[in-house]
């Protein structure tokens, strides 16, 4: 597979309008709304990712790389790496030059490495995604919630500053150099890891005589705490573009094993259990009536 190739675009009608998502390192983008992305794209529309670091500060998760000479070259396989999967899901990709944090472990936790993304004031790391809001112009952005989809401290300053860029970008006397104003219409949270659909995946394997590597995992989920499902406004059907996603994952091939659980539930199973991904809308200029299927309902090109 390809990507999304260019006859699938242009056998589309372009429609104006346009989708940027914001994630704190690569790879972030293929387990976070690729499906989507890569159906927008086959639809005409003009998606764009942009990513806050570099991934420096990341190890090599897939043990089949895991050689001296590929953590040599972790940064540069990296970049390649996201140039690969961007070429899968049909995106455009912007670097915003941030040093990555690093997930700090051990008790009490480390300090933070100077300069890294995490310690950048936010109203200084804005500057660069305002100036990218401003030149691609989307009307919809996504980002992640509060909480960073996990306790990453890239994560949750990744929200933190697209909560900024996003409310400066519109406002011509914040970031006076970085571009002309513009307005995004919608802002939405991406929200992934739901007990829910691990649950719906489990159930699908056992139904089909098939193993589930889910089941300590639910088993262990304390069943008082929340399910983020019930944050979501909006689930976008797009179990057809599933194969892209998973393309644009194994392009992450420093960081995603073909042989995880990533890829345990084969397609078909996928597509009837939840053949949706889910988002939280949280910010909209234009009429929404929730719940959603599309994050650019309501949402014209002459806005």
């Amino acid at each position: 597979m390809e990507g999304i190739v260019p006859a699938m675009v242009e056998a589309e009608q372009s429609t104006g309008l346009r989708l940027m998502a914001v994630h704190a390192h690569p790879d972030d983008e293929s387990s976070k709304g690729a499906a989507t992305m890569a159906r927008y794209v086959a639809e005409g529309h003009q998606v764009m990712v942009v990513t806050c670091t570099g991934g420096e500060a990341g190890s090599v998760l897939n043990a089949a790389m895991d050689t001296p000479e590929v953590r040599a070259r972790l940064t540069e396989i990296r970049r390649e790496e996201m140039a690969q999967a961007a070429k899968a899901l049909g995106v455009e990709h912007r670097w915003l030059g941030f040093i990555d944090s690093g997930l700090p472990e051990g008790e009490p936790l480390p300090p933070l490495p100077e300069g890294s993304f995490a310690l950048v004031p936010a109203e200084e790391a804005a500057e660069p995604l305002v100036r990218a809001i401003r030149e691609f112009k989307p009307h919809v952005v996504v980002t992640y919630d509060e909480n960073g989809g996990y306790p990453h401290p890239d994560h949750i300053h990744t929200h933190t500053v697209s909560m900024v860029a996003y409310e400066a970008a519109s406002d011509p006397a914040r970031y006076p150099d970085a571009g002309e104003p513009w307005q995004p219409l919608k802002l939405y949270y991406t929200h992934g890891l739901s007990r829910a659909r691990m649950r719906a995946l489990h159930e699908g394997l056992l139904a089909e005589g098939l193993e589930s590597p889910y089941g300590q995992w639910l088993a262990k989920w304390d069943p008082d705490k929340a399910d983020v499902m019930e944050r979501v406004t909006t689930r976008v059907p797009c179990g057809g573009y599933f194969e892209y996603r998973d393309e644009a994952l194994r392009a992450h091939a420093t960081q995603i094993d073909p042989n995880s659980r990533w890829f345990a539930v084969p397609l078909h199973i996928q597509r009837e259990v939840w053949p949706t991904e889910e988002y939280e809308l949280v910010r909209s200029l234009v009429d929404s009536t929730i719940p959603e299927n599309d994050l650019f309902a309501g949402v014209s090109a002459d806005f």
